[in-house]
């Protein structure tokens, strides 16, 4: 009887206990990473949901790597015209007309066609049983109920009634059930992902939405499918660095460590984090002027990669403080010994998203179509069936052709900046708990009062490296140890046979490792 090694890391404990189970009765990576991520749209509303987006990077035992682009697109009648109309220069926050077609779940269906081993029903389960029967509510989860910032939902019929019963917030260890989700998963496991978009899932979300509002239509649902794609590369040293394609901004990570070796940055965690937070704040300036759909619009990858590393974009410009919204997405690390990896990316983008759930089937949607430009001269201008720019972005690395590192995390715009620095840290020789634990920096609109210059700086950050930032004539912020606005990152390192897993303390969750025996599936 062989015995398959699984390691798995999430953001909160019970779906990295359903992933492992999933392990257990069988499954192989694909099937953790799924198992998981259901359970987290029932625990983790706020960061992630049935009605949001995917993205993920699969490794296959042959060695393949291809990425999953489940990011959903607007209606066939969403035209930046008619938003301006309704909205003025910009689309807001939340609100239907937010609402692009949820791609997640068929995300899952592409992903589980890469060569997972368990049936839906066994896949899904856990997660509906989750939803019938109630979970405590986690601490993330608890705060966000509370945020200030989401005091516009407490009178919302359809999100008091699920997260305000009685009128009263949830609070921690108080129980989430959540009986109309439950049912739509409960849809799901015996039909599968289609399912939720076509027939009476679909129609009801659809009817629901146009009500409030929105464009979308039946026909958008229905006809959407995700995009199957060549994800990008770099090298860095021994390694070859993998992420997601536009319209994801995964390419700030591979110009990032780019320009680390180009510029022969000695020491990018110390005396040379200035230096890698202007890299950044350059990056984020490329990523608003540049990023979009590149069915619709041509994304120069070659040059958004490689080109002007050494460029600067000026500090003093747009400098006024912004509110940034609170809230993100989850980030699943997965591998096996069968040669399975998974990093997969799954988000309602804001907190709670659009703040709509559809009573009928308890699907919270997401928002992401905030994201949109509403100026007809950006290339992220809305547009119809058009993906909007996206923050979410998978990461793996390889070396002589196998894994060695499996990274995802949550953190909005600062994502790529999180994943450069946890895998310079794990190359500097930290171990896999001590790479997500390290201090971190950040800069751009990443917390309230934030301005582009602004590098947000967690307590423990050496005083070099606070040195080095405030020499390149950025704005230091100091935040707390820990603070959940800096990611929460999950990570699987593998040294050759050998995979130690992560969570991060900023989370609710467990990285865990597991050998399983390995019967023939019933």
């Amino acid at each position: 009887m062989s015995t398959l090694t699984g390691a798995l890391a999430t953001p909160h404990v019970l779906a990295t206990e359903a992933g492992m189970a999933a392990f257990a009765d069988g499954g192989n990576a694909i099937d953790a990473a799924l198992a998981a991520a259901a359970v987290l749209t029932v625990v983790y509303p706020h960061n992630v949901a049935l009605g949001g987006d995917l993205i993920a990077l699969v490794r296959r035992p042959d060695g393949v790597i291809r990425c999953i682009n489940a990011s959903g697109w607007s209606g066939r009648d969403s035209t930046a015209a008619l938003m301006r109309e309704r909205h003025g220069r910009a689309l807001p926050v939340r609100g239907a007309d937010t609402v692009t077609v949820p791609g997640g779940v068929r995300g899952w269906k592409m992903l589980r066609d890469f060569g997972a081993r368990l049936s839906w029903a066994r896949t899904l389960g856990p997660a509906q049983r989750a939803a019938a029967d109630g979970v405590p509510v986690a601490e993330s989860l608890a705060r966000h109920i509370a945020d200030p910032e989401n005091t516009d939902l407490h009178d919302v019929e359809d999100f008091a009634g699920v997260f305000r019963p009685g009128g009263v917030g949830l609070g921690v260890a108080d129980r989430l059930v959540q009986p109309r989700l439950a049912n739509t998963l409960a849809a799901l496991c015996a039909d599968g992902p289609d399912a939720f978009y076509t027939g009476d899932l679909a129609e009801s979300m659809v009817d629901y939405l146009r009500s409030r509002g929105s464009c979308l239509t039946a026909e958008d649902f229905a006809d959407y499918l995700p995009e199957d794609s060549a994800p990008l590369s770099v090298p860095f040293g021994d390694l070859r660095v993998w992420t997601s394609p536009p319209n994801t901004h995964g390419f700030l990570m591979l110009r990032a460590l780019r320009a680390i070796h180009e510029m022969g940055l000695t020491d990018p965690l110390g005396s040379d984090l200035g230096e890698l937070m202007r890299i950044f704040h350059h990056g984020n300036r490329l990523r608003a002027e540049r990023l979009a759909d590149p069915r619709q619009v041509q994304v120069d990858c070659g040059s958004l990669v490689d080109d002007g590393l050494a460029e600067w974009s000026v500090t003093g410009e747009y400098a006024d403080p912004v509110a940034v919204p609170h809230g993100d997405t989850v980030g699943i690390a997965a591998a096996d010994s069968a040669g399975y990896s998974v990093s997969l990316i799954q988000s309602v983008y804001h907190a709670f998203g659009s703040g709509l759930i559809d009573p009928r089937t308890g699907i919270l949607f997401h928002n992401r179509g905030t994201s949109f430009s509403l100026d007809d001269d950006s290339p992220n201008v809305l547009a119809p069936r058009k993906r909007p720019a996206h923050t979410l972005m998978p990461a793996m690395t390889t070396r002589g052709g196998e894994v060695r590192h499996v990274l995802a995390t949550m953190g909005g715009q600062g994502q790529p900046q999180i994943l450069t620095q946890v895998l310079l840290h794990a190359l500097a020789g930290s171990s896999v708990s001590a790479a997500v634990a390290a201090p971190r920096a950040i800069v751009g609109l990443q917390a309230d009062g934030n301005t582009i210059d602004t590098v947000n700086v967690e307590f423990g950050l050496g005083a070099t490296a606070r040195n080095s930032v405030l020499g390149r004539g950025l704005n230091v912020h100091e935040v707390p140890a820990h603070t959940e606005f800096m990611g929460q990152t999950n990570v699987v390192f593998v040294d050759r046979a050998a995979m130690t897993a992560a969570s991060d303390p900023r989370s609710d969750g467990a990285g865990m490792v597991g050998h399983f025996p390995r019967h023939p599936l019933a």
